[in-house]
């Protein structure tokens, strides 16, 4: 019986499971973006989250945490180069996973983990978006406009 076990184990022994986390950790934070079943995107969030936490602080211990957990001297130093530095001001949640559907062989429900710093149609365009629509808002324009046209009404009636 599983009662209060917390971790999904993905029907793989603990070695081969361990294997698959480290190598999913290593192709997210090389491309940023990855598709995959929906309960390994689940599992690789909460194995990932924590390093990325640890990449924040520059040190050697911090370095040597993320390697014995990832095993890939590239992707360690991609982790400390490119990703420490965009989520340094974020206090957590540095992955999106989106549902995708269904696997068409097997019907797996099938999902995209991503970086959430380095999807930029939800970063910047967003934030652009809607300080534009701040600006050119309908109600300040149609006040304006009443004003200028009670303003010149009133001085033609006056006349």
């Amino acid at each position: 019986m599983r009662h209060g076990d917390k971790i999904n184990n993905l029907g793989r022994t603990s070695s081969h499971r361990k294997a698959l986390l480290s190598n999913l950790a290593c192709a997210l934070i090389e491309n940023k973006r990855i598709f995959t079943t929906l309960a390994k995107a689940k599992a690789l969030r909460l194995f990932v989250e924590p390093i990325i936490t640890k990449s924040k602080s520059d040190t050697t211990h911090s370095r040597r945490m993320a390697f014995a957990s990832l095993k890939n001297k590239e992707a360690v130093s991609a982790l400390f180069k490119d990703i420490a530095g965009k989520v340094a001001d974020r206090k957590g949640g540095y992955t999106r996973i989106i549902k995708t559907g269904n696997r068409q062989g097997d019907a797996a429900e099938m999902a995209m983990i991503e970086l959430v710093d380095f999807n930029e149609l939800y970063t910047s365009g967003k934030g652009s978006a809607v300080k534009a629509e701040k600006k050119t808002t309908r109600r300040s324009r149609s006040t304006s406009k009443k004003k200028a046209e009670g303003g010149a009404e009133e001085t033609k009636s006056e006349e």
